[in-house]
């Protein structure tokens, strides 16, 4: 009994041992032979509305257009997002939005809002986690967003 107490003793002090040694170093970089001057990256372009654009090709503007807003406004309300958006072209018959209050009528901890272009959606977040905002496919019901929404008239 003893000696299978040494071997399982050995067999822990090897695992531990493997994970309290240090990681190999990285290697250092070299430096390419090929290139004898630095190449610069062309600056990005400023993001613009795509009128005939995809949902992918729009969401740097739809970003654009929120995060700008947020600097603005500081804790801008849904219908500031979708007013918003409506003045940067989105189509405003397109669009869905989540209430600011909850049922029982606090302030909703974030909100959504969508844009509807083609068969994807913009949707943006704003709320505790900051903004945030993805490209998902339409849902089979043909909207954007899952739940009740309120009227973006």
């Amino acid at each position: 009994m003893s000696a299978r107490r040494l071997v399982l003793g050995a067999v822990v002090v090897l695992l531990l041992a493997g994970c309290t040694s240090e990681p190999d170093p990285a290697p250092a970089p070299r430096p390419s032979s090929s290139s004898s001057s630095s190449a610069t990256a062309a600056p990005d372009a400023p993001a613009v509305f795509v009128p005939d654009g995809s949902a992918e090709d729009n969401k740097p503007w739809f970003d654009t257009t929120n995060s700008d807003l947020v600097a603005a406004q500081g804790d801008p309300q849904g219908p500031a997002f979708i007013d918003a958006l409506v003045a940067a072209g989105f189509d405003r018959s397109a669009m869905e939005l989540t209430a600011d209050r909850t049922a029982i009528d606090l302030d909703a901890d974030n909100i959504q809002f969508s844009v509807l272009i083609g068969g994807d959606c913009l949707i943006g977040q704003w709320g505790n986690v900051g903004y945030q905002s993805v490209v998902l496919p339409v849902l089979d019901t043909g909207t954007c967003l899952v739940g009740s929404t309120v009227d973006v008239g």
